[in-house]
Formats: structure tokens, sequence, C-alpha cells
């Protein structure tokens, strides 16, 4: 009798383990290739593409959720239209997502029309349901990437309204006539070549920073040279400096003060355009 339990015991054990195997070589093979087919969360549910004639642009899939909180918020998407010769600004944004540790950032561009109006894009891993980011994950075809293209009150408020972030915002230093809006134009093919053939993210190789310099050095070739703020954005406010690739008032301990902006972007009233709100004092 005890033999036949012990025999059960192990038979379960045995079918217990080769479920766990199943599963786990299930996954690999899942994500043997990058796919726009999964299970997304919420805000990571659509691909931006975009529709380009010439200079008129009509881009689908513009987030612009309303966020209480990184749980709470309304889902909102959008199209945008515009032309590519109205872009006359680029505006880049550093999140210290995990303040502690400076090393680690996001980066985002924002581009700034004529009109006033603001589209930004965020480089960012596409998270399925249940996932959180991981930087090591990061490195192991864990994620794939995409090109978050939202209004600055959601990808930029989100960030610096609802989550423990250090933000800061820099006006780019453009050097060349139009090469905002060669950078916004490279910036909408690549979204579209995203949304047709997926990719994966890489925390070294292929993230929001190493895309955003490959975007700026396709256009204007050798700006930001290869470095080590490049895979650790982070570091990158010296590099920033060194190059002159933003806009400095004063020093860059002096400017990084005052362009951190989740303090005013809290104190957001929630009517007035967020953009305008949070550049009160920059």
């Amino acid at each position: 009798m005890e033999a036949m339990e012990g025999l059960t015991m192990l038979a379960t054990a045995v079918a217990a383990i080769g479920l766990i195997l199943s599963i786990l070589i299930w996954r690999r093979i899942r994500h043997l290739n990058p796919s726009n087919d999964r299970s997304w969360v919420n805000d990571n549910a659509r691909t931006s593409y975009s529709e380009i004639n010439g200079d008129e642009v009509i881009l689908y899939n513009v987030r612009d959720f309303r966020w209480r909180t990184t749980r709470d918020y309304d889902e909102r998407w959008t199209e945008r239209r515009f032309r590519i010769s109205d872009c006359t600004k680029i505006w880049f944004v550093l999140e210290y997502f995990y303040p502690a540790q400076k090393p680690i950032a996001h980066t985002i561009f924002s581009f700034e029309f004529a009109d006033g109006t603001r589209l930004a894009c965020s480089i960012e891993v596409r998270r399925e349901k249940g996932e959180k980011f991981s930087p090591i994950r990061g490195l192991m075809r864990e994620f794939e990437i995409m090109y978050v293209w939202a209004t600055e009150s959601d990808v930029v408020g989100v960030r610096s309204r609802c989550r423990d972030s250090e933000t800061h915002l820099f006006e780019g230093v453009i050097l060349g006539e139009g090469n905002q809006c060669r950078i916004l134009e490279s910036y909408l093919r690549r979204s579209n070549k995203l949304h047709d053939e997926p990719e994966w993210y890489n925390s070294i190789l292929n993230n929001c920073t190493t895309n955003i310099v490959r975007h700026v050095n396709e256009v204007y070739p050798g700006r930001v040279p290869r470095a080590l703020a490049v895979i650790l954005p982070g570091l990158s406010p010296k590099l920033l400096r060194r190059n002159n690739l933003v806009r400095l008032r004063g020093s860059l301990e002096d400017e990084m003060k005052l362009n951190q902006i989740e303090p005013r972007a809290r104190a957001w009233d929630g009517e007035c355009d967020f953009g305008d709100w949070i550049r009160a004092e920059i």
C-alpha cells in the first residue's frame, strides 16, 4: 500500500514537472519571433502608423489617456493630421524612473508645431498583460519594441504626475535648417515599419535612446557620438551639454533644477494645455 502511494506521489511530481517544462518550452517557442499579436496591456494595445502623402500626414492610434493614477485612467485613442514642414522644435524628456539609480533612465522626443501643438513619441517595451519591465529581461527577447505616439498630457503626464519619477524637459538644439522635420519623418517611417514588422526590444542595442541616436545621426551624421550615456541614458546630461544638443540657460546643475517638471505637472489644473503648463518656467 505504501509502495502504491509512493508511486502515485512520484507520478504526480513527474507530471507537475512535465507541465512546468512544457509551459517554459511553449513560452520559449512562442517567443522565437517578435509579434504584434499578443494579449497586450491596455496602454500598449495599439501600434501607431501613418499615411504620409508628401508633406501631409495622418497619424493613427495616437494615445490620449487621461491618467489619474497608473491604474485609474480614461482610455482614448485618436488620430492627428499635420504637415511635417510645420515642425519647429524638438523637446527632449529625461525620466529617472529609478531615481536612486541615476544611470538608468527613459528618454522621449516631443515634436512642437508652428501652431503650438505638440506630439510626443516614447520608444519603449510593449508589455503583455501581467508583465513588468525589467532591464535584465529586456536582454532576453522578452519584450517587443514599440513607438508610442501620444499627447504630452498622456505620455509625459503619466510619468511626471503619477509615478515616483524624476522628470526633466530640455529644448533641443537643431543644427541645420529643417532637420527637425527630417527627424520627425524618420520617426514616422520607423513607426510604420514596426507596425508591419515587429522587432525585439534590447536593453542595450535596441532601446529608447539608441533609437533616438539613430534617428538624429541618420539626419545629421555624427551629431551624437558613441558614448556610455547612450546605453545608460541617466548619464546623458553631460553628453547633452558637451555636444550642444540642448539649450542651457546657465550651468548644467542649474538647468537640471529649472527643467525638473514633476512639481508643476502635479499642480496641473487639468484644463489648461499640459505642455504650456509644464513649460511655464522653461
